[in-house]
């Protein structure tokens, strides 16, 4: 992707706390528009937003479903239900779910808790129109904001991209790479369960080859 690509390309982040922001300046620092919102109006992040990500631009949810190529989901997970997501479901925007079922901060969530989905899944459910990837939640904020890499870099780390269509999983390999990382196509949404919290693969900090070998299914322990 050149940098006039990325320049004209929007990335949304539904979420302005530490791992919003992280990803904000990344997507900055590569080039992309970038639009962050929280939970109300843009004036109560405009601050943090100026301090944290400098480049990007604060906003509301509403701006961010309607004008962005790319939205991340980047929110505590408990707090799915106040995403928008009808409008999500209806924009035609590529949605990445960058959150995790975490019962110690989230609490116990039946709709989590009681399925054999993953929990990605779970989201496609919640909103079944938009076109749904999975990544940026098995690696630490702290080591997304400190590993990203240009392509080609020795110590590269990667990032487990995962999608039910195939077009939207491409697009998001090509911002994963152009934020500093490399994206493995890990199949499926569904797989998304090999590197969710108590797997092997969740908080690692690893390159390609040994990030491919803890998704391989034996290395899956689910706490």
């Amino acid at each position: 992707m050149s940098s006039e690509e990325r320049i004209e390309r929007t990335i949304g982040i539904l979420g302005a706390g530490k791992l919003g922001t992280v990803l904000a300046r990344l997507a900055t620092a590569a080039g992309f528009r970038v639009l962050i919102a929280g939970s109300g109006a843009a004036e109560r992040i405009a601050l943090i937003v100026e301090v944290m990500a400098p480049g990007a631009t604060a906003s509301t949810a509403h701006e961010v479903v309607a004008e962005a190529e790319v939205v991340i989901l980047a929110a505590p997970l408990g707090k799915v239900h106040a995403l928008p997501t009808t409008a999500l479901s209806g924009a035609g925007a590529v949605v990445v779910d960058a959150m995790n079922y975490w019962w110690p901060v989230d609490g116990i969530l039946p709709v989590f808790e009681e399925t054999e989905l993953s929990s990605s899944e779970v989201v496609r459910d919640l909103m079944p129109g938009a076109r749904l990837v999975k990544t940026f939640n098995h690696m630490g904020y702290h080591e997304l904001d400190s590993e990203a890499r240009p392509a080609g870099h020795p110590d590269r780390k990667a990032l487990a991209v995962v999608s039910d269509d195939p077009a939207a999983l491409e697009i998001v390999a090509e911002v994963v790479d152009a934020m500093g990382f490399d994206a493995i196509d890990a199949g499926a949404l569904a797989e998304g369960i090999r590197f969710e919290p108590g797997t092997t693969a969740f908080g690692a900090t690893a390159g390609r080859a040994e990030l491919l070998a803890m998704l391989e299914p034996m290395t899956v322990q689910r706490s």
